[in-house]
């Protein structure tokens, strides 16, 4: 399946908060909250079907997220929309690395991606 990147299909990473009060698995203590804008700044209506993370931690660990939708649901965004969530990612390293893309189809019916903005989520240190 051929994907185009879709001109003004934008991904914005709004904040990445670490949240030291959840409750978390011993092996994965550190959960980082993080809040994501897809903006839809093309001429096309656009349904995002699907997503896949790559989150890389300190201490070697590889995550790949593949799935459908986004959060359970499957946007679909006109011209001028925008669609906004959060979800959150746990890890036990001194920081993990994220970046990815979203999956989407366009009124026409062509596959396009529009990739996520890497971002950092660091422990901060103890005191």
């Amino acid at each position: 399946m051929d994907m185009v990147e879709l001109d003004g299909l934008i991904v914005v990473v709004d904040r990445v908060l670490h949240q030291p009060d959840m409750a978390t698995p011993e092996d994965r203590p550190h959960c980082f909250a993080y809040f994501i804008t897809i903006r839809n700044d093309s001429d096309s209506t656009v349904t995002i079907k699907g997503r896949k993370w790559v989150v890389n931690e300190a201490d070697g660990n590889k995550t790949v997220v593949e799935g459908d939708g986004v959060v359970g649901m499957f946007p679909e965004l006109t011209p001028g929309e925008s669609f906004d969530y959060h979800s959150f990612h746990l890890f036990a390293g001194d920081w993990a690395v994220a970046t990815g893309s979203y999956i989407g189809v366009d009124e026409n019916g062509r596959s396009v991606i529009t990739r996520i903005p890497e971002f950092r989520m660091d422990v901060p240190a103890q005191s």
